[in-house]
């Protein structure tokens, strides 16, 4: 099939970073997740080789194949290479390699078509668990907002991804900040704006090129750029889209600033807005992929008055929880070494940044002596803000029948049945 010209400027991209490569190893050797993955013997040059050789056309190695499959994305291989070469982006595009090596067409966009539609019905369905039309509303998702243009454009376009809306509340509270700070802005995300990375995944590049296009296009609105949230959305626009968008169109389209970099860098107007203390010792749930953004959290919360953040001494691996998908047993081991540390430390609350982080973590409150919280929970307390965690309040009863009967005003609301309710809360939720 002819590549589109999306195409053709990713796979450009690529050959540069190959020639660049100078195959020292030392992506592989700074790798968090080399022994989980079980290629720790690997030699480090020989693995870099075989994700070059995949690159090509080529097989490449088992450790080569290993290391490209359970990439976490957390970055550490970016910050080794001394050649301008991003290894996270090579292994994203080893993985479409591998994919599409191993698929025909049809196949692709098949498995495409399917995660997405897993997708956007666990967005969708648990969105309206929580939420009535107005706050949908409010956060982009009735469709009526995308078609309200004021006549000056906002200062941001606040990109929410997909998943966060799973835990909608983190959303608000960022849009409650926001208003705070009277900056203006326009909502896009949810699956009607999706990034492309289940297209990705799937190794169908011409469906994502034009997904990931169209949705770029769209968000385009702002006069100071996009502030993202969702970091798996950052990497896939940062990394790959723009770049390519760039290649192809001869100029970058607007500049994507993580939500937490953006709070930090207007900490000189946040502070003022911080008048409640919150006495709590805190430990901050650490994820390294995106540059800035765990130190900007930690900043933000050492801004507020009160509190106390206590070091776990625990790793932090991967871009966010949903990153560690690929080492199950790895993710659970450092979560529960997590949080027997937090239970020693004695902290009131383990606060976490990403939505897929306080999804998983959130129930544990069950099970530990201190709450499991959003760092923007926190700087809206200080602000006199709040918003209700109806996700951590369900998932707390871990009974998908229970959560289903608690939501059913909601669901008649919205037209949703309760045995689809019930499969998504007992996938999307529970699962996790």
């Amino acid at each position: 099939m002819t590549q589109t010209p999306f195409e053709t400027a990713g796979a450009g991209r690529v050959d540069q970073m190959v020639d660049a490569c100078v195959r020292c190893g030392k992506c592989v050797e700074v790798c968090p997740v080399t022994g989980p993955a079980g290629m720790a013997e690997a030699e480090p040059v020989a693995v870099i080789t075989g994700v070059l050789d995949i690159l090509r056309g080529g097989k490449g190695p088992d450790a080569s194949r290993q290391w490209a499959s359970a990439c976490v994305l957390s970055g550490e291989c970016i910050k080794a290479c001394d050649y301008g070469v991003n290894p996270r982006f090579l292994l994203a595009m080893a993985r479409t390699a591998m994919a599409r090596a191993a698929n025909e067409e049809p196949a692709m966009r098949r498995r495409g078509v399917e995660a997405f539609r897993t997708l956007s019905q666990g967005v969708n369905v648990l969105a309206r668990l929580q939420l009535d039309d107005d706050t949908l509303d409010r956060l982009g998702q009735s469709g009526r907002k995308f078609t309200e243009h004021t006549e000056e454009a906002p200062d941001f376009v606040f990109y929410t991804g997909c998943n966060v809306l799973k835990t909608p509340h983190i959303a608000l509270l960022a849009l409650d900040i926001m208003d705070a700070l009277n900056v203006t802005y326009r909502v896009m995300g949810g699956p009607t704006h999706c990034c492309g990375i289940q297209q990705l995944r799937a190794g169908d590049t011409q469906t994502f090129g034009r997904v990931a296009s169209n949705t770029l296009d769209k968000l385009a609105q702002g006069k100071t750029g996009v502030l993202s949230w969702c970091p798996s959305c950052h990497v896939q626009f940062s990394e790959i889209t723009i770049p390519a968008i760039e290649a192809t169109r001869g100029s970058k389209p607007f500049e994507m600033t993580p939500f937490m970099r953006f709070l930090a860098a207007r900490l000189d107007d946040l502070k003022p807005l911080l008048r409640e203390r919150i006495d709590m010792r805190i430990a901050l749930h650490r994820h390294p992929g995106i540059a800035g953004a765990m130190e900007a959290a930690e900043q933000i919360l050492g801004a507020v008055p009160g509190i106390e953040i206590v070091e776990l001494h625990q790793p932090a691996v991967g871009l966010q929880t949903a990153s560690m998908r690929p080492l199950p047993q790895h993710k659970r081991e450092l979560q529960r070494k997590e949080l027997e540390a937090a239970r020693a430390a004695g902290v009131d609350a383990l606060v976490a940044v990403y939505h897929s982080d306080h999804r998983e973590l959130c129930a544990h409150e069950r099970d530990y002596p201190f709450r499991v919280l959003n760092v923007l929970e926190i700087v809206g307390a200080s602000m006199g803000i709040s918003e209700a965690d109806h996700f951590k309040r369900l998932k707390l009863m871990q009974d998908a029948d229970a959560i289903v009967a608690d939501c059913t005003d909601l669901l008649d609301k919205h037209g949703i049945d309760a045995a689809t309710a019930r499969a998504v809360v007992a996938e999307a939720m529970l699962g996790e």
